[in-house]
């Protein structure tokens, strides 16, 4: 069990984000909810149980408006004990399809954010000697695909980060997790940009699979009380990552069979 805690979550409008703000909240914590849309911050925040939660409005992807956003809770509701770097978008579409502005908008919202978040609010954590900085990546920046080249490559950017993270966090009290799910049922691809063909095999993938919305906010929640470093919520990951592991050739040969029509060679 967790002791009673600040929680901030960017990206806490919808999906997981609200997800696990409902958690915690329901375990007794208070919940800073951060989404680009303010009603949407709102909304999550009504339907939190207990009180001392906050809604607040801010662009992950901006400078000025993170600095707002930390300088206005570092003030007025403390430094978080528990930051979630949430917040981000899906894309879909091969490295010739994808356009540099499109590199740069998956960079900024999703790792480029995750930088953000941890240096305005990691200060306050040393400072302290405690806190628990907690990413959400995908599987996709564990184990490459075609079809998804930006968004692998910028989540992958996140695990990068936090196994760095992790390192120079040692022996300073704040620990570092890493989320890590494939497809689950959840909104992300309202948020997808790029090519329509990879939206919608997307979507056919979070309808097929076992994992709900809830259950892979459960096993996040067990792994960020437990301090677990790299987090794998969906049923069939855990698995998965030991076989790229240990038998790499093997899984990108079975890799190239499930998803080989999405590669440039099937054009």
């Amino acid at each position: 069990m967790i002791p009673v805690q600040r929680v901030l979550i960017t990206g806490a409008g919808s999906g997981l984000g609200q997800a696990l703000a409902l958690r915690f909240a329901a375990a007794g914590h208070a919940v800073a909810c951060i989404d680009i849309h303010a009603d949407r911050a709102e909304a999550t925040r009504a339907r939190l149980a207990g009180n001392g939660h906050v809604a607040l409005a801010a662009d992950v992807a901006d400078d000025a408006s993170m600095q707002a956003l930390a300088e206005r809770v570092l003030a007025a509701w403390g430094a978080p004990d528990i930051l979630i770097n949430n917040a981000g978008i899906a894309s879909g579409g091969d490295v010739l399809e994808a356009p540099m502005a499109e590199w740069r908008q998956l960079l900024e919202t999703n790792f480029l954010s995750v930088v953000r978040g941890t240096r305005l609010f990691l200060p306050a954590m040393v400072a302290r000697g405690s806190g628990h900085i907690v990413n959400t990546a995908s599987f996709a920046g564990l184990a490459g695909a075609p079809g998804m080249m930006t968004y692998g490559v910028s989540k992958a950017a996140v695990v990068a980060f936090s196994e760095q993270l992790r390192a120079e966090c040692h022996g300073v009290g704040v620990k570092v997790s890493v989320i890590c799910p494939a497809f689950f049922k959840t909104n992300l691809m309202q948020s997808t940009i790029g090519a329509e063909r990879i939206r919608h095999l997307g979507q056919k993938l979070m309808e097929r699979s076992p994992d709900s919305l809830d259950a892979v906010a459960d096993r996040v929640l067990a792994g960020i009380a437990a301090g677990r470093f790299l987090i794998l919520p969906t049923t069939h990951e855990p698995l998965r990552w030991r076989l790229k592991r240990f038998l790499p050739e093997w899984y990108f040969r079975m890799l190239l069979k499930r998803t080989g029509e999405l590669s440039l060679g099937a054009k």
